[in-house]
């Protein structure tokens, strides 16, 4: 046990020496500690006797922890002792000519304590701990686990790894997490933008863990701003257990900021490329004296031009939240978030790959396809209560009430059907449209979790239930208007003008869940753990519409599917304190809201997913290291048709029977010496029909990406420096529908983003961030001939208090 040791002490050298800023007023000593303890990332030990009537002077500016301690403790008489895992303990120092207590005399002597114990160690928070990776995450099973104990692939992108990057937008996070690409055809947000994982969409999304249910348009979730969330958890695979419906893709977790007792906040101005301007406003704070009440205040706005011609984009966001302690054991959250997305001049798809000659088409990143007049505007309403108790025994029961409405309304306009003619430039039709509604959701998420002995051993266990209903009312209008355009290349996108969107008819989406789950985690030995459970959900939804025009016969069609069980199972082997390895299995099944050709819906997919791997939890939790493969085994997998649409004017594809996909995952988040953050994740993956052929090659099969950031010692009050890399392997689309049957590839390509934050004072902090250093042209889809951000510059400066 020798080396275990060693690691543990190493650790707790390099967080001890690593430079914070700090920035704890005086005041009363326990609540100068309590603060303390969230900005250093640590755990401080206290008898409660020893603080009483005690005071502070309070600490400022960078230092490494033991440095802030020594000034926050001076004039108090304790000191602070650390021990190898890097949690400390305030006592008396020994007198002159006194002998040191022994742990055993001094365990004795020590009365009940308090703890001030930064929020990261015991529910995942991030906020404050200036690290890449999280202690604890339930997004895969409920229990609350660290990195290493769940046995499924997962990654959190924290709130350090938001700032240092400047990831203020969802599609922003996507692009640095491991094995999740874009397949972007048109405009961030839009349908034509799916999120892909291990070869599948991503249709999975929670908040705080509870499932937004809306198959009928998953990309509106897209548009959410990070600015409301302390982070972003990914399960990769499929989730089935926690879902209920879902691909083996991923479930993208965000989860919101919470309250702080002490008060903090910080205000922040940002600018760069393309006439970007944003601020953003954060304040938290105990709105009482006992603390027992606390409350938290966000505040955003965004306005920004693109390097696309006519784009440009408008947020708003706010964000209340409000903890009250009911009782010692009894919490009641509360809140409410709205955001507003406008963005103009946007479109759906790039201009046409192929010239009427059958040569590829060849246009400036700056190329827009659409029309002046296209908008798309999202307006999301979401509010929220949950009552948690815990027990005296360890169990917890919590219930959470969702509310969510968000009204879309997206004119479509956009030039991407036809085949120019290289002389004239005609040949190029637009197409014109448009939807919208209002869909809402209301959920109600109840569950239960906490040990149980069985067998003379310790176990844990989560029982819960899931109600969900999402109903969209809303008028249709006509899809879809054709218009053939003079000239591409001289036309400005005023004209033609905006069609007739009068109403045409009615178009109302329901749809429901009703799902129950049990997880259980049995330690038959003190490494082993044996992770079991099981899903059962009942699935509904029905789809009217009915045309105003005369005679038009309305049209009903409902689908349901009743108690489908979906079986997870997973074992967890301790090779040591740091090593394990672990196995996974679970059921997929997922109703598709993807359409063939013809307008019919596909089948619903169905299969089996296998992950085996190991996992290391380095420098007491401070680094995560994993390895996975995988296998995963489908029916009625949906394929893109490249170039062929649904009669409502989306896009079509077929059902592939006996598919199989395997894959290999590696990563490494967290801390790597002192002051030092980085994140590198490799993924491979291969999907294949029964007969051997690769499917959705639009997506790539391999990526890496890494980030990494040092913070320099001694330059001021603190200078850090970062970089990152984005690789992806080529992707390709063949157009069987176009003469020839020709093949778009996008080759293999590599972006590098890099950064620096300077201290002016330990409260002021500038930043500066380049993406796409290198200024790297790439096609963001093979299957359409939009291009990809070019190189951009953000300076923001920010105020902490």
């Amino acid at each position: 046990m020798a080396a275990p040791s060693a690691l543990a002490q190493s650790a707790g050298e390099f967080a001890a020496q690593a430079r914070r800023s700090f920035n704890v007023p005086a005041g009363p000593l326990d609540q100068a500690i309590s603060r303390f303890g969230r900005q250093a990332g640590t755990q401080i030990a206290v008898n409660a006797d020893l603080t009483a009537g005690l005071s502070s002077p309070g600490v400022s500016g960078s230092h490494t922890v033991d440095e802030a301690l020594q000034l926050l403790l001076a004039g108090t008489g304790l000191q602070a002792v650390r021990d190898a895992g890097n949690e400390y303990t305030l006592r008396k120092p020994a007198q002159a000519g006194q002998a040191a207590l022994s742990p055993q005399q001094e365990a004795a002597h020590t009365l009940p304590a308090i703890k001030a114990t930064a929020q990261s160690l015991r529910d995942g928070t991030t906020e404050g701990s200036g690290s890449y990776t999280t202690r604890a995450m339930s997004t895969a099973t409920r229990l609350p686990l660290s990195i290493r104990e769940t046995p499924q692939s997962v990654s959190v992108i924290t709130q350090q790894r938001m700032e240092d990057q400047g990831l203020t937008q969802l599609p922003d996070v996507v692009q640095q997490v491991a094995g999740l690409t874009m397949s972007q055809s048109g405009n961030q947000g839009s349908d034509s933008s799916p999120i892909y994982a291990r070869g599948f969409q991503v249709e999975n999304y929670q908040i705080d863990g509870v499932g937004h249910l809306h198959s009928n348009y998953t990309s509106i979730f897209q548009s959410n701003d990070m600015v409301l969330y302390d982070r972003v958890e990914v399960v990769r695979g499929a989730n089935g257990l926690m879902n209920g419906i879902g691909t083996p893709s991923a479930t993208i977790n965000l989860v919101r900021k919470k309250p702080t007792a002490e008060f903090q906040g910080y205000v922040k101005a940002e600018t760069g490329s393309w006439d970007r301007y944003r601020l953003e406003a954060d304040v938290s704070s105990s709105l009482n004296e006992a603390g027992t009440l606390r409350g938290r205040g966000v505040v955003a706005w965004q306005d920004n031009n693109a390097y696309i011609d006519r784009l440009s984009e408008s947020r708003k966001i706010l964000y209340g939240i409000l903890e009250a302690d009911l009782a010692p054991s009894t919490l009641l959250t509360t809140g409410i978030t709205w955001q507003r997305h406008r963005a103009t001049g946007h479109s759906r798809g790039g201009l046409p790959l192929f010239n009427s000659d059958g040569t590829r088409a060849r246009w400036k990143r700056s190329d827009s396809a659409a029309a002046s007049w296209a908008y798309s505007e999202r307006e999301n309403l979401a509010a929220f209560a949950a009552l948690e108790h815990r027990f005296d025994n360890g169990w917890k029961v919590k219930g959470t009430y969702s509310y969510d409405r968000t009204e879309f309304d997206e004119q479509l306009g956009y030039a991407t059907g036809g085949s120019p003619d290289p002389a004239t430039g005609a040949g190029v039709i637009l197409y014109a449209g448009r939807w919208a509604g209002p869909p809402t959701q209301h959920s109600l998420d109840v569950y239960a979790t906490g040990p149980f002995t069985l067998l003379g051993r310790k176990h844990d266990l989560v029982l819960g239930t899931t109600l969900s209903r999402t109903k969209q009312d809303s008028e249709s209008y006509h899809l879809w208007h054709t218009f053939s355009l003079p000239n591409i290349h001289t036309w400005d996108g005023n004209s033609p003008g905006m069609p007739d969107n009068t109403v045409k008819g009615d178009f109302n989406y329901t749809e429901k869940t009703k799902s129950a789950y049990v997880t259980a985690r049995f330690k038959p030995l003190d490494p082993l753990s044996v992770i079991v459970g099981a899903r059962t959900t009942t699935w509904k939804d029905e789809t009217y519409e009915l045309s105003y025009a005369p005679g038009a016969v309305p049209s009903a069609v409902g689908r349901k599917w009743s108690n489908q069980v979906t079986p997870y199972a997973g074992i967890v082997f301790d090779l040591s304190a740091q090593w394990s390895l672990y196995a996974s299995f679970t059921d997929i099944f997922k109703p598709q809201s993807n359409k063939e050709a013809s307008g019919a819906y596909l089948d619903p997919l169905l299969g089996k997913a296998y992950e085996l791997g190991s996992k290391a939890e380095l420098f007491n939790g401070r680094l995560n290291l994993a390895a996975a493969l995988y296998q995963i085994e489908q029916d009625n997998l949906a394929v893109a048709l490249p170039g062929v649409l649904t009669p409502e004017g989306g896009q079509a594809y077929r059902a592939a029977a006996g598919t199989k996909t395997r894959g290999a995952e590696v990563e490494l988040g967290g801390q790597l010496s002192r002051n030092w953050q980085a994140s590198v994740a490799f993924a491979r993956n291969l999907s294949q029909a029964a007969d051997g052929k690769l499917l959705n090659t639009n997506v790539p099969q391999n990526t890496l990406k890494l980030f990494s950031s040092y913070r320099v010692r001694g330059i001021g009050h603190g200078l850090t420096v970062g970089g990152g890399l984005r690789w992806q392997s080529r992707t390709w689309s063949d157009f069987a529908r176009v003469a020839g049957s020709p093949r778009v590839t996008q080759r293999a390509y590599a972006l590098v983003d890099v950064m620096a934050r300077y201290d002016v004072t330990p409260q002021v902090s500038a930043a500066f961030n380049v993406s796409n250093l290198f200024d790297k042209t790439y096609q963001t889809s093979s299957s359409s001939a939009y291009y990809g951000e070019p190189r951009s510059v953000r300076l923001s400066l920010a105020y902490r208090f």
